[in-house]
């Protein structure tokens, strides 16, 4: 047994010995706190602290004899190797909104037997999914208990960098605008009074920013809005004397966080409270008294935040040259070491395309890990190399090197993914590129009516693929943040239930990254960042308005990869048209072996 197998075990034990203690059978450990948030501070990273799984999403279950964690197909390879030896099993699940964890709580449990799971880290749509296999089991669910709490004795303390301003001009509607669209918002709703907890929500609604959580810049807090005043929740330290007064004049007072239950508690009979039942969790929503009318509806700043405005397009624009830029320096310098015979690894290409970005102007941090995968490593959609764990990059074996990764910046949130050929290429890596080429072609050349449910575009991408009897296991786009999470809804072009909540707007952006994974060989994902735009349609057009796609992101996709027999002329076309596109944005800012290279990647084909 490895040591980090044998620490995760003693722990296991440890938490198994808080549950006799407290009378419990079993324990649920998800991945979230109490703002249900994709990023967790280390206060909330107990199903990593307890297993070893690194990975951002996933589900541990733990018994008195038993213990499984459960993930979908994104991180089955890469739990596989961290849970070796830990005596925690996999469980593959078919997606990110499987319940299976309770079906196996159910069968590994006996009746009148009791699980804890810590409610202010449990969403209500969580809750209720929970309850309902355990119920017909006959097993008791307690959610007034903190299980880690007993057995990770040196459990980190709440974050405490400071809370700053988004400033005009990158901040582009004053707070006090915002406010009064939400209070619109409520009016509409028939509600007096609006709990948040998602931070992103806040940090967009107040133009604030932080640094609480990795890659997001967000800070924890809640926030209760009524038709008079605000109440924001935060931790005292975080907001300085100047920023507290600035606050103050638009009406929002500062509040001790651990004040936000209470305040639910104190609201009266009088009230009604909007709050949104997949964005806060069981412990909050328990605190409010029964005699209040709830409302339950999506935040309303989660749909105003999604649709971005035009000042806001336009600073996304100029974000996009700046990472452009980067990427083209850095894989310059890439293609020019690897041609001189230097030794690049995984962890390199991290490093190195991080302190490019670094240079731009207005770059704050990343927006998730890179993700720099070899051949094989380039299969795990969220694989992450590490100093124990990576590959050289080797162009005597040949292959792909797929990169994932992202910047935030003042004025936008990027992503992007793309794969680039080292020594020889296979003709098999040659059609797979091609066929995940054709997916992200076919969905960005998309147009559609205004007010289509994003799901329903997700076959657009795989369709090319399908054709193959080939598909991915992963959702095909996401919603971006504007300097803010690098994943938000609601829109998710993916295989998820549409909802009415996932119409597709004007000012969206979202990502288009298909892909094709081949366990133990290679995988190959290329992703751009799009812009809903509307389309100009005759005056009486009566089949109402249409969207397409803007293709934000500025990078050459790499030809040396395509099959070009596979690809039609139209197909032909659009890609030299984008390269052409890429070629004006971006040469400007270079010069020298920088602007060489982009000149040579973006070339018509």
């Amino acid at each position: 047994m490895n040591t980090a197998a044998g620490v995760h075990r003693l722990r296991l034990e440890q938490l198994r010995a808080t549950l006799r203690r407290q009378g419990l059978a079993a324990v649920l450990v998800p991945s979230s706190d109490p703002h249900l948030s994709e990023y967790l501070p280390s206060r909330w990273q107990g199903r990593q602290w307890l297993s070893g799984f690194t990975g951002s999403v996933g589900t541990l279950a733990v018994t008195l004899e038993a213990a499984a964690l459960f993930v979908d197909s994104r991180y089955w390879t890469q739990a596989e190797a961290e849970l070796a030896g830990s005596g925690i099993a996999l469980v593959k699940i078919p997606g990110a909104q499987a319940n299976t964890h309770a079906e196996w709580l159910a069968a590994h449990l006996a009746a009148s037997e009791t699980v804890g799971v810590d409610g202010q880290v449990l969403s209500l749509t969580a809750a209720q999914a929970l309850q309902h296999p355990l119920q017909r089991a006959g097993v008791q669910l307690r959610t007034d208990v903190d299980p880690l709490s007993g057995a990770w004795l040196d459990r980190p303390g709440l974050p405490s960098a400071a809370v700053y301003e988004h400033l005009p001009p990158h901040a582009t509607e004053p707070r006090p605008a915002k406010l009064a669209r939400l209070r619109d918002a409520l009016r509409a709703q028939g509600a007096t009074h609006h709990f948040i907890s998602t931070v992103d929500d806040i940090a967009w609604l107040f133009n604030l920013r932080g640094a609480d959580v990795s890659f997001n810049p967000v800070f924890l807090a809640h926030a209760l809005v009524d038709t008079q005043s605000v109440r924001l929740f935060v931790a005292a330290g975080k907001v300085d004397a100047a920023l507290e007064a600035t606050l103050a004049v638009d009406g929002v007072a500062l509040v001790a966080y651990e004040a936000a239950g209470p305040s639910l508690s104190a609201l009266r009979a009088t009230d009604t409270l909007l709050i949104d039942p997949r964005r806060v969790t069981l412990g909050l929503r328990e605190q409010v008294p029964a005699e209040v009318a709830v409302v339950e509806a999506i935040n309303p700043s989660t749909l105003f935040k999604s649709r971005k405005n035009n000042a806001e397009a336009a600073h996304i624009r100029n974000t996009m040259i700046e990472d452009g830029a980067a990427m083209c320096a850095f894989y310059a310098a890439f293609e020019a070491g690897m041609a001189r015979g230097e030794r690049w690894t995984e962890l390199d290409i991290d490093e190195r395309l991080s302190a490019e970005r670094a240079r731009q102007h207005g770059f704050v941090g990343l927006s998730f890990h890179t993700i720099a995968g070899f051949n094989a490593n380039g299969a795990m959609p969220h694989y992450r190399a590490t100093p124990a764990s990576h590959a050289v990059i080797n162009p005597e074996v040949g292959g792909l090197l797929l990169i994932d990764s992202g910047g935030q910046y003042q004025g936008g949130t990027t992503d992007i993914t793309r794969v680039w050929p080292i020594g020889r290429v296979s003709a098999a890596q040659r059609r797979d590129y091609t066929r995940v080429l054709q997916g992200t072609l076919a969905l960005s050349r998309a147009r559609f009516p205004r007010g289509t449910l994003s799901p329903m575009l997700d076959a657009l991408a795989r369709a090319p693929l399908w054709q193959h009897g080939l598909d991915y296991g992963h959702g095909t786009g996401h919603g971006v943040g504007y300097f803010l999470n690098v994943h938000e809804g609601p829109q998710s072009i993916s295989k998820t239930m549409p909802e009415p909540h996932m119409a597709m707007e004007a000012g969206m952006v979202t990502s288009i990254e298909p892909g094709l994974y081949r366990p133990g060989q290679w995988g190959i994902r290329i992703e751009n960042l799009a812009l809903a735009v509307p389309i100009a349609t005759p005056e009486g057009n009566r089949f109402g308005d249409f969207l397409e796609f803007e293709t934000l992101t500025l990078c050459p996709i790499d030809t040396r990869c395509i099959e070009p027999s596979l690809l039609r002329p139209d197909e032909i076309d659009w890609l030299n048209r984008y390269h052409a596109t890429v070629f004006e944005r971006l040469a400007p800012r270079l010069a020298g072996e920088s602007l060489t290279w982009l000149t040579a990647r973006t070339g018509a084909l």
